[in-house]
């Protein structure tokens, strides 16, 4: 099979491959952008796997005119800026040691023993420069059949990293067949080993949940999540159930991770998932929206027409509701109206806290009127 992609095609990237396999070594596309490549989908990252070391990568790669940055050194991992596109390059490995965070690896000449240690079959796909695919683990039919399993044993593959647990729902969400439901095998492991997950970092945790809940159409894997018991390991009291409501209400536009966060809940989720304080804000924002009762108008007025929307949907999600009908509008006039009325419009007949209270109580009347009043009806 010869796989298709621009990835493979640029020439600054075959000058890279070109260079690699000139010296003696061996170069080949692997992981992610081979599997985009094959269902169609877009390639975001380009990583060679090669039996050269890093500091012979380096070299050559200097050599040819790339800069190189010491990424992973590690871990066999150097990237190699081409055409402004990081190409990630990793000497073939073997692992040696693991201890479900990191693992020690050693270098390895055999594409069998690098496949062997990867999570999913479907990312232990390999292509020669020339496209020609090389699939040492049998993933191109689950690739096929959109089945997302591990390379060989599911538990030992989760022993080696706990975060291949969070990864498999992730992969399934994406990737997976939603009629042929997921991997029982992966399910029972990732079931039995729910307190690895807390051995992980919160950011790489964080990080994990964010991807996933960015996906087209996350609600089945977080359904098998909370099924299985992942999702109550890592959001304590959050739950899936308002999810396939909030997606169907989307038509095929997602709000974003942040606004389907809101949704499922869960205990201390923002310290749990170690999010930013501009991502704790809006997060806020959409879960005070939720129970505020305001209309759409005043919630863009309020948040602006993106956070608007967002509490408009999860807000719908939650009470299983319909959307109110022209929200979009509303919001939108919401977003770009101005209210009327000015301190000074207020002064000097009020200072200081009085005058800060007749604003706020003047702002409450103009948002009840569905943004209508003008600045003299309110003064009146």
């Amino acid at each position: 099979m010869i796989v298709a992609g621009a990835w493979r095609e640029a020439s600054e990237t075959q000058v890279l491959m070109a260079a690699l396999l000139g010296a003696g070594h061996q170069a080949l596309f692997v992981g992610g952008c081979v599997r985009n490549a094959i269902i169609g989908l877009p390639v975001s990252d380009i990583d060679i796997a090669t039996d050269a070391h890093p500091e012979v990568v380096t070299k050559i790669a200097t050599d040819a005119g790339f800069r190189v940055v010491p990424t992973g050194l590690d871990h066999g991992t150097v990237t190699v800026i081409v055409g402004g596109v990081a190409h990630e390059v990793t000497t073939l490995r073997r692992d040696v040691q693991t201890d479900g965070r990191y693992a020690v690896v050693a270098y390895s000449t055999s594409i069998a023993q690098d496949a062997a240690r990867r999570d999913f079959t479907m990312n232990a796909l390999y292509a020669q420069a020339d496209g020609t695919l090389i699939d040492p683990l049998g993933g191109l039919p689950d690739l096929i059949a959109r089945q997302v399993r591990f390379v060989g044993d599911a538990t030992k593959r989760i022993e080696e990293d706990y975060l291949r647990i969070l990864r498999f729902f992730r992969f399934h969400a994406i990737y997976g067949d939603p009629d042929r439901g997921i991997d029982p095998d992966g399910l029972s492991a990732c079931a039995a080993n729910l307190a690895g997950l807390d051995t992980l970092s919160r950011e790489r945790v964080g990080a994990e949940m964010k991807k996933l809940l960015s996906a087209h159409d996350p609600a089945p894997a977080l359904a098998a999540m909370e099924q299985s018991g992942v999702l109550a390991q890592v959001l304590p009291g959050a739950s899936a159930r308002a999810m396939p409501i909030l997606v169907h209400l989307e038509e095929g536009c997602p709000r974003g991770w942040l606004c389907r966060l809101a949704v499922i809940g869960g205990q201390n989720a923002l310290e749990r998932l170690r999010l930013s304080r501009a991502e704790v804000s809006a997060h806020d924002h959409i879960r005070v929206g939720i129970s505020s009762g305001s209309a759409p108008v005043a919630l863009g007025w309020i948040h602006g027409a993106t956070l608007a929307g967002d509490i408009v949907h999860a807000r719908a999600a939650l009470f299983e509701t319909a959307l109110p009908a022209d929200w979009l509008a509303d919001a939108s006039r919401g977003a770009a109206a101005e209210f009327p009325v000015m301190a000074d419009d207020l002064m000097p007949a009020l200072q200081g806290a009085a005058l800060g209270v007749r604003l706020r109580e003047l702002q409450e009347k103009w948002l009840r009127s569905d943004l209508r009043l003008t600045r003299d009806q309110l003064l009146a």
